[in-house]
């Protein structure tokens, strides 16, 4: 009995880390690694904090705010133009007070998110998507271990919480009763007192959650970033062009080049030759460059090309196999012969110039 393993199967299996081109493709779409419970849990402590610094400005402001209403506000004929006014006014003085916790929550908003993603702006997650109104995709929401982990995490932090309140509570039960037998600002100043270590206690219990529930997003991040090596080659073939297509069009370039270095043969003072396999064209025109320079080369059925060509436009061809050989492979078309060649190629040109001046004659 054989067994046939079909490597197809694993090519498909997604083991390979994304690529650069894939994450910053994700990223256009909003697709980052970040948690929100970081964001939360920085949200809830600086405007906490704010609301503690500012807190009796706050106080102060909504206490003048209740004694103005009761001491002017309730003389007032009561008219539509008079509670507009009163309405607009109140709505001012609470804009005033509430506006250092707004502006705190909007620096500690965007702070988290850059701490955590750096700068990104993207329309992506606006745009309508079909899969997001797919009841099966929904469903597979749902019932996913993402799901199952969020689900587990949000208890935990019921508990947490819950926790920390009732044992707060309980090392202060005593000091609670005993509230029922002082007045009414010590008891206030107590309660606020016991609120503000409750809660100052349950943001940093949150930020740990947060610093473990953010290693937890980057693995589901990276793990859902994962490629196959099949993913990997379309991705390349889509970076480069597919190979055959590539080879294609460097193709069609050589052949262009080459019907451009075909169409200067006949410019060409001489050939020189192999005489069969390699074949340089060389010209010299002072106007143009201090030095012979090459027009064309060619090797094999190019050689022969260039030599069809030469014969048909009767320019002279020098057989030199050595020095053929050497100038295919140390010069480019368009190259000044370099010095070492200068005597040799001077030596050609000069009997070529001598075979013209006789046929002239």
């Amino acid at each position: 009995m054989q067994l046939k393993l079909d490597l197809q199967f694993f090519a498909g299996e997604k083991t390979e880390k994304a690529t650069p081109k894939k994450r910053q493709d994700e990223r256009k779409k909003g697709k980052v690694a970040k948690s929100q419970d970081i964001n939360a849990a920085i949200l809830l402590l600086l405007c906490f904090a704010t609301l503690i610094i500012f807190g009796k400005n706050i106080l102060s402001t909504f206490s003048e705010m209740y004694k103005h209403t009761f001491t002017e506000f309730i003389h007032w004929e009561v008219t539509e133009k008079t509670v507009q006014q009163v309405f607009t006014g109140a709505a001012i003085e609470v804009a005033i007070m509430l506006a250092p916790i707004l502006i705190i929550a909007i620096i500690a908003g965007v702070a988290a998110n850059l701490m955590q993603i750096g700068f990104l702006f993207t329309t992506e997650s606006l745009k309508f998507d079909l899969k997001k109104i797919d009841p099966i995709q929904g469903a597979k929401r749902i019932f996913s271990i993402r799901a199952f982990v969020e689900l587990i995490k949000s208890l935990f932090k019921i508990v947490l919480v819950g926790a920390i309140t009732f044992f707060i509570i309980w090392i202060n039960i005593d000091e609670m009763l005993m509230t029922a037998f002082t007045n009414a600002e010590s008891a206030l100043h107590f309660f606020a007192n016991v609120t503000i270590i409750m809660v100052i206690s349950a943001i940093i219990a949150l930020l740990f959650i947060s610093i473990f529930d953010y290693s937890y997003q980057r693995y589901d991040f990276e793990k859902n970033m994962k490629m196959s090596k099949q993913d990997i080659k379309d991705e390349y073939k889509n970076m480069e062009g597919d190979p055959f297509i590539k080879s294609k069009r460097k193709q069609r370039q050589r052949e262009i080049a080459t019907r451009r270095m075909m169409s200067d043969v006949p410019n060409a003072d001489v050939i020189i030759t192999n005489p069969t396999h390699f074949a340089i064209a060389i010209k010299y025109d002072e106007k143009v460059a201090s030095a012979p320079y090459v027009l064309a080369k060619g090797v094999d059925r190019t050689a022969l090309k260039i030599k069809e060509i030469a014969k048909a436009h009767d320019i002279t061809m020098v057989e030199n196999r050595p020095l053929a050989r050497s100038l295919y492979q140390a010069i480019e078309i368009g190259d000044v012969i370099p010095e070492e060649f200068f005597q040799a190629v001077a030596e050609i040109l000069a009997y070529v110039y001598r075979l013209e001046k006789k046929s002239n004659v």
